[in-house]
C-alpha cells in the first residue's frame, strides 16, 4: 500500500481493482470520552479508511466555548486511536479547505453535530466535492458521554457548582 495521502485501489480476486472508500469525521474532541469513540468507530465502519479533522481552537470558540485541551494535544490523542488512519487539524480560514486534499467519499457527522445533511451535501457539490454525508445516529449511553457533563461533574466535585439532582 502507498502512503495515506493518496487513495490507491486494492486488488480483489481476478485482478479487479476496487477503490478504497475514504471516510471523514470531524469534531472538537475536547476531553475524549466514550461518545467520541462510538462516533469514530461507527464512522470507520462506513469505509476502508478513516480520516479525522480536529477543529482548531479559534473555530471552536466561535461555536462553543474555549476548549479545555489545546488543539495540538487533541490532535495527538485522536491520532493515537487505532480506529483512526490519519488525523489533522482543520483550517482556521475555511472549514472545507482540508477536504480538497483529503478527497473523502463519505463525510460522517455525529448525531448531535449541527449540520443539515442536505444543506451540507449541497455546499460540498457547489465546491466540487463529491462526498456523501451520513449522520451517525448511534450514540453511547453513559453518564459522562458529553464534554459538558464531564466539566459539570468536575465542578460539582470541587464544590464550585451545586448538583441539580439534589
Amino acid at each position: 500500500m502507498g502512503e495515506m495521502g493518496c487513495c490507491e485501489g486494492e486488488v480483489e480476486g481476478r485482478g479487479v481493482e476496487r477503490k478504497r472508500v475514504r471516510v471523514l469525521a470531524t469534531g472538537t474532541f475536547d476531553i475524549l470520552h466514550p461518545g467520541h469513540l462510538r462516533y469514530l468507530e461507527e464512522a470507520r465502519k462506513l469505509g476502508d479508511e478513516l480520516f479525522v479533522i480536529v477543529s482548531r481552537d479559534a473555530n471552536v470558540v466561535k461555536r462553543k466555548r474555549e476548549p479545555i485541551i489545546p488543539e495540538e494535544q487533541r490532535l495527538r490523542v485522536v491520532s493515537s486511536l487505532r480506529v483512526v488512519d490519519k488525523a489533522m487539524l482543520g483550517s482556521e480560514r475555511d472549514i472545507y479547505e482540508p477536504l480538497y486534499s483529503i478527497k473523502p467519499d463519505i463525510i460522517a457527522i455525529g448525531y448531535d453535530q449541527p449540520f443539515v445533511e442536505s444543506d451540507l451535501e449541497r455546499e460540498l457539490r457547489e465546491r466540487g466535492i463529491n462526498a456523501k454525508v451520513v449522520r451517525i445516529r448511534k450514540k453511547e449511553e453513559c453518564p459522562l458521554c458529553k464534554v459538558e457533563e464531564i466539566i459539570n461533574r468536575i465542578l460539582i466535585k470541587r464544590g464550585e457548582v451545586r448538583d441539580e439532582r439534589e
